[in-house]
C-alpha cells in the first residue's frame, strides 16, 4: 500500500519531456504558405526551463538551424521543393536534445484550367511585315507550368516553355502571308494538358500596283463598240475596291470583295480617245496602274457627219459675223448723212458751159445719156456719153470717116463742174 503510494507520487515528477510537430495546413496546396510548430510538453518541475528549436525535412536542418522560436513559416510551398517528411527536436543547456516524431507532408497542387489564347494586335489583323505576339494564360493552376503554342488544326508545335507563371508569350517578330493560319496553345503542371481554342490570324497585305487591260471585240477600236477595262491587283488582302479613270477623270468604280480583279464596260464614242489608268484600294494604302493611250477609229461616214456640222457652224459665225459688219456700215453712213449740213440735197445736175463734140463734122442732134460721172482735177468733170443713131445718112458717114478705130456711139465731152460737195457725189455713185 505504501509502495503504491509512491509511485503515484513519483510518476509526475520524473515524466519526461515530449514534443509534438504540427503544420498548419496539414495538406498545403501549391503556392500557399505553411506554418510548422513544435510544441513541447514538459513535466511541472521543468515548466521554466529555457529551450531551443530545430526544425528538419528529410534529414536536413531547416532555417536558422537552433534558435529560440517554436514556429517555422514556408511562405510557398512548392509540390516538387517542399513535400517530404518533417520533424523538430529542443534541447535545454543542462538536457539532451528531444526529437518529435515525424509526420509526412504532401504539397496539393492545383491543376490549370480554362487555358486560352490571345493575340497582340487584338482581334488577329495583324499587317505583313509586323509583329505578332501569342500570349498563352490560364486563370488559375499551381506549380511550374508547361505551356506550348501550335500552328494549324493539325497541331505543329512551334514553340515550348516551362516557367512558374500563368501567362507566357510566343512571338513572331516578322509576320508574312503564310503566317495566316489558326493557332492555339495549351498548359501542363502535372495533371495533363489542358488546351485553349483555336483562334484566326489573318495577315493583311497592300495591294500590289494594279495591271489595267483594255480588252475589245476587234483589233481596232472602232466607234459603238463596246470595250472591258479590266483592272487587278496580284497581291493584297480583300475586299479591293477598284476606281477608273479617263483624263484624270473618275469614270466609275467596281468592288471585288473575295479578291482579282474587277471590269468596267465602256461603249465608245469618239470622245473616249485618250488615257487611261485605274486605282485599287483596300484601306491600306491606295495603287495607281500605268496609263494606257486608247485610239479610236471613226466610220467615214461618222467623219462626214462630223465635217458637214462642222462647216455649218463656220458658216453659221461667218453669216452672223457679216450681218454684223453690214448693220455696222449702215449704221455709220446713216449717221454721216445726217451729220452733213444739207443731208436732204439732191446731186446737182451738170451745167454745160460750152460742148465741144469731137470727130463731129456737122451740128446732129443726139440724146445725151450720162453713164458715169467721174472728178479728175480742179474744177472739170469727165462725162462719157452714148447718143441714138440718127437715121441721116450723112451724119453716119461723116462719124464713121472721122472716128477711125474708135466706137462710133462714144463720145467724150468735158463740162463745166458746178460746186459739188463730198456728200453729192457719194449719192451719185
Amino acid at each position: 500500500m505504501l509502495l503504491r503510494l509512491l509511485l503515484l507520487i513519483c510518476v509526475p515528477l520524473c515524466e519526461p519531456t515530449v514534443l509534438l510537430l504540427i503544420a498548419n495546413p496539414s495538406m498545403p496546396i501549391e503556392g500557399n504558405s505553411m506554418t510548422l510548430t513544435c510544441k513541447a510538453q514538459l513535466p511541472p518541475e521543468k515548466l521554466d526551463v529555457h529551450l531551443q528549436f530545430c526544425f528538419f525535412k528529410d534529414g536536413y536542418a531547416l532555417g536558422l538551424s537552433w534558435n529560440n522560436s517554436t514556429e517555422l513559416q514556408i511562405p510557398a510551398v512548392r509540390r516538387e521543393e517542399d513535400s517530404g517528411s518533417y520533424w523538430c527536436e529542443a534541447q535545454a543547456a543542462e538536457t539532451k536534445v528531444i526529437k518529435s516524431k515525424s509526420i509526412q507532408i504532401y504539397v496539393q497542387r492545383i491543376p490549370v484550367y480554362n487555358v486560352s489564347l490571345e493575340t497582340q494586335p487584338p482581334g488577329g489583323h495583324v499587317m505583313e511585315g509586323e509583329k505578332l505576339v501569342l500570349v498563352c494564360l490560364v486563370p488559375g493552376g499551381t506549380g511550374d507550368i508547361t505551356f506550348l503554342w501550335y500552328k494549324g488544326v493539325l497541331g505543329l508545335n512551334l514553340e515550348t516553355k516551362t516557367q512558374r507563371s500563368l501567362t507566357a508569350k510566343f512571338e513572331i517578330p516578322m509576320v508574312r502571308e503564310s503566317d495566316a493560319e489558326k493557332y492555339y496553345c495549351a498548359a501542363d503542371n502535372g495533371y495533363g494538358l489542358s488546351l485553349s481554342g483555336l483562334v484566326s490570324i489573318t495577315v493583311r497585305i497592300p495591294v500590289s500596283r494594279p495591271v489595267l487591260t483594255i480588252r475589245a471585240p476587234e483589233a481596232q477600236n472602232v466607234v459603238g463598240d463596246v470595250i472591258d477595262l479590266h483592272c487587278e491587283a496580284w497581291r493584297g488582302s480583300p475586299p479591293i475596291l477598284y476606281q477608273f479613270y479617263h483624263e484624270n477623270v473618275t469614270m466609275g468604280n467596281s468592288s471585288a470583295p473575295f479578291g482579282g480583279g474587277a471590269s468596267f464596260n465602256l461603249t465608245l464614242t469618239a470622245d473616249h480617245f485618250g488615257n487611261y489608268f485605274c486605282e485599287a484600294n483596300n484601306g491600306l494604302g491606295a495603287q495607281r496602274s500605268e496609263v494606257v493611250i486608247l485610239n479610236i477609229t471613226v466610220p467615214p461616214e461618222d467623219r462626214r457627219n462630223l465635217t458637214s456640222t462642222l462647216f455649218e457652224w463656220l458658216l453659221g459665225i461667218l453669216g452672223l459675223t457679216t450681218m454684223v459688219l453690214l448693220f455696222c456700215c449702215w449704221l455709220k453712213r446713216k449717221i454721216g448723212k445726217h451729220s452733213a449740213r444739207d443731208p436732204f440735197r439732191s446731186p446737182p445736175s451738170p451745167v454745160l458751159q460750152g460742148s465741144t463734140y469731137v470727130n463731129s463734122t456737122s451740128p446732129v442732134q443726139l440724146q445725151p445719156i450720162y453713164k458715169n460721172v467721174n472728178a479728175v482735177n480742179g474744177e472739170e468733170v469727165y462725162s462719157l456719153v452714148y447718143y441714138m443713131q440718127q437715121q441721116q445718112q450723112s451724119a453716119a458717114e461723116s462719124l464713121s470717116t472721122h472716128t477711125e478705130d474708135k466706137d462710133s456711139s462714144v463720145i467724150y465731152s468735158g463740162l463745166k463742174r458746178a460746186i459739188l460737195r463730198d456728200e453729192d457725189y457719194e449719192d451719185a455713185m
